[in-house]
């Protein structure tokens, strides 16, 4: 594995304040964006593009300024496969990877290259930060993506020099042989769900495409380190005690979809130390359908809602959602329901956010254990640090609080 040293020195997450993030209100529509620090390494700083946004879905470039180089190398994607790939890199699509545009800009320093991403991608990017930090990828073409369909005429127009696809989409890795695109093969899932080893996997496979471009070196080890603070605090909480948490990853008027062992949530429950009620469904995959009966039996303490449904906690207060009655349930009647945050990406899949993502679990199933964290400030210190990225306050309480226009209705049924 390729060591990647960090270059500072982040002020042990002890010494933090009082959190207040989780309960701020929204960032006003005017606020400014984000800017880059300036004071920061200069490795660390993202590319700023100044100059005006192409047209709505318009490659960033035209075809004809990025000519063609005839030199190649082979890499080794998360299929095994050997890939030959150019070695000059210019235009880049992303397929069914949903949080790879996101890690592909901050890791580049820029959304420049990213020329056709897929529609779930362009969401977050609109309604999260990543269109703040960097407004370019609000120009990529997504009209070449429908569900899991992909129009290979419309990708060809784009002429990317690489398209990366997800891993076990075999159908989109055929169609792109066929067309003579080099396809990269990337994997979410193929580490047992633990985030910082994905994005460790990550780091190394983009490595080898970008040698020489990481700008995300040491956030990985800061994440570890999160992890052990937050473990070594929650380690002697007896079984009895610890906080009963459920995740709903899809919930609309047509399905109710939770995260049993076999996904995303049993991780972030895990690491901040609570039990996932939803843990007995070990034979079912990511598309754990579940209803208010087996909500009601589990009776969770603490609700979480990601954003890849529209679905916000006052739907749940409301029982505004197909008639379901959330008022004896635990968490609703605590108002302990809270909608996962959405920084340079939906926080629930892995991503550069997954450090803080740890902080915000942690703060919100043992409060008092973790008073003394104040994540407005640990968001702000951290882009700042790592990606030369200066936050407002109301930047980050706009993460902490993202809108329903960031889900995705019929997410799992597209």
């Amino acid at each position: 594995m390729k060591k990647r040293t960090v270059s500072f020195v982040l002020s042990a997450i002890m010494t933090l304040t009082l959190f207040a993030a989780c309960s701020a209100p929204n960032a006003p529509s005017g606020s400014s964006a984000p800017t880059p620090d300036t004071s920061a390494a200069t490795d660390a700083l993202p590319t700023e593009n100044l100059s005006a946004p192409p047209a709505d879905n318009q490659p960033a470039s035209s075809p004809d300024s990025q000519p063609a180089s005839s030199a190649t190398r082979i890499i080794i994607d998360h299929n095994e496969d050997e890939v030959e790939i150019p070695t000059e890199i210019n235009r880049i699509a992303v397929t069914t990877i949903y949080p790879l545009p996101a890690m592909l800009s901050m890791y580049l320093g820029s959304a420049e290259k990213l020329v056709g991403i897929h529609p779930v991608s362009m969401a977050a990017a609109k309604n999260g930060i990543l269109g703040k930090i960097y407004p370019e990828i609000l120009t990529a073409n997504t009209d070449w993506m429908q569900g899991d369909a992909l129009n290979i005429e419309e990708l060809i127009k784009l002429q990317p020099d690489v398209v990366f696809y997800s891993g076990g989409a075999t159908a989109e890795a055929e169609a792109l042989r066929d067309a003579g695109i080099p396809g990269i093969g990337v994997h979410a899932t193929k580490w047992q769900f633990d985030c910082i080893e994905t994005f460790d996997r990550w780091v190394n496979l983009l490595d080898q495409v970008f040698p020489g471009e990481d700008r995300v070196a040491g956030v990985n080890e800061y994440a570890q380190r999160t992890l052990d603070e937050i473990q070594g605090r929650v380690a002697d909480i007896p079984d009895d005690e610890r906080v009963r948490a459920m995740f709903l990853f899809q919930y609309d008027d047509t399905v109710m979809i939770t995260s049993g062992k076999n996904f995303f949530g049993q991780y972030w429950i895990d690491c901040a130390g609570g039990i996932n009620v939803a843990e007995e469904l070990s034979e079912v995959g990511s598309n754990a359908t579940i209803n208010m009966e087996q909500v009601y039996a589990w009776n969770p303490d603490v609700i979480y809602i990601t954003n890849f449904t529209p679905t916000q906690p006052a739907d749940l207060y409301n029982n505004a959602i197909r008639g379901d009655d959330w008022s004896g349930v635990a968490a609703a009647q605590n108002k302990k329901v809270y909608k996962m945050p959405l920084g340079a990406y939906r926080s629930y899949t892995p991503g550069v956010d997954t450090p803080m993502t740890l902080l915000f679990m942690a703060k919100s199933l043992y409060p008092e254990i973790f008073a003394d964290i104040d994540l407005t400030e640990e968001v702000k210190n951290y882009y700042s640090d790592f990606f030369g990225i200066t936050l407002s306050d109301e930047d980050v309480q706009s993460m902490y609080n993202p809108s329903a226009d960031a889900g995705v209705a019929g997410f799992m049924n597209k």
